[in-house]
């Protein structure tokens, strides 16, 4: 393939950067700080067309020390090592899945929002959206995983408004009946009141916009909610079929799959209920891997797709492989 058809087609363009300063190793010009090239993705899945799109990335020092509950700081370490991590620093990517059927558009999760600070390795969903040539004033839906901030943080733009006035705002009825319970609220450890009132304030330019679905509702033909719960109360994971063609959208399920498939049972500190939280890992990894079903998920390195594949008493991710056909 060309290169002119390759940059149309908006796939590979990671790779294809690297090679452009492989092969031009002349300096940027001075003033210009060094950008990747937009980050997004595309597969379909029957008729419908998946678009994976980056909003950034931050970085963990030391995920060696306190990061996993239930492993020691050495075995994180030489895990980390033979997959070829440098134990010091963990990078914890950020995509989401944009969904294009004939019966709309829908958008899983929104995202860390709008950042202000100008060097911010995070907040590029904008960005990348218009890059893949998606507008947000054309997604139908926004529909939620779960409520950590790094998911809901774009339901407001830079101003503090509804991101996505037009949009239906779809969210798991078991994570909105906890977050928005006052009792909750008031019983939970200091450090997590302010999660407490930041759904509440992401939330409150839809009121009365926001619709709350059950543990298997088909919010549309083919696509059905699954309750995935462990990393939150209400964590829900989508399922899309369409013949015989089917992917999983994972949202947290996971973190990296250096951590969370090759060690199902290492308890990260996100996860607010660890021992559901893997139990409900296991079952669905079972499930995916025996039926080859392609995956999505949050924090997996760009383009955050693949399939999860039996290894062991673990998993292993096989990415999904760059290719222009779409």
């Amino acid at each position: 393939m060309d290169r002119r058809k390759l940059l149309a087609t908006g796939l590979a363009a990671p790779a294809l950067l690297s090679t452009a300063w492989a092969q031009s190793p002349a300096p940027a010009p001075a003033g210009l700080a060094p950008t990747q090239a937009p980050g997004f993705y595309r597969f379909r899945v029957g008729q419908s067309l998946v678009t994976m799109v980056h909003d950034g990335q931050a970085v963990r020092p030391d995920p060696t020390q306190g990061f996993v509950r239930n492993a020691s700081s050495e075995e994180v370490a030489a895990s980390m090592r033979a997959q070829g991590l440098d134990p010091s620093r963990l990078v914890n990517p950020f995509t989401i899945t944009v969904l294009r059927t004939p019966r709309g558009t829908v958008m899983f999760d929104s995202g860390n929002g709008p950042q202000t600070a100008a060097d911010s390795r995070v907040g590029q969903l904008g960005a990348n959206l218009a890059a893949a040539g998606i507008d947000t004033a054309t997604i139908d839906m926004v529909v939620f995983t779960h409520f950590h901030g790094d998911h809901i943080g774009g339901l407001l733009d830079g101003a503090g408004n509804a991101a996505f006035p037009r949009a239906r705002i779809i969210v798991p009825e078991k994570e909105w009946a906890f977050w928005m319970d006052e009792g909750q609220a008031s019983r939970a450890p200091e450090a997590m009141r302010p999660a407490f009132a930041n759904v509440r304030r992401r939330f409150a330019p839809y009121e009365g916009k926001v619709e709350r679905i059950a543990d298997g509702a088909e919010i549309l033909p083919g696509l059905r909610a699954m309750d995935t719960s462990g990393h939150t109360p209400g964590h829900t994971s989508y399922h899309l079929s369409e013949g015989n063609a089917q992917a999983m959208i994972l949202g947290d399920l996971t973190t990296r799959p250096e951590f969370n498939l090759t060690n199902p049972g290492w308890h990260v500190i996100f996860d607010m209920d660890p021992n559901l939280a893997e139990a409900t890992r296991r079952r669905l990894f079972d499930r995916v891997s025996a039926d080859r079903i392609r995956c999505t998920a949050y924090h997996w390195s760009f383009p955050a797709n693949g399939t999860v594949l039996k290894e062991g008493n673990g998993y292993r991710l096989a990415p999904a492989e760059w290719s222009s056909v779409i």
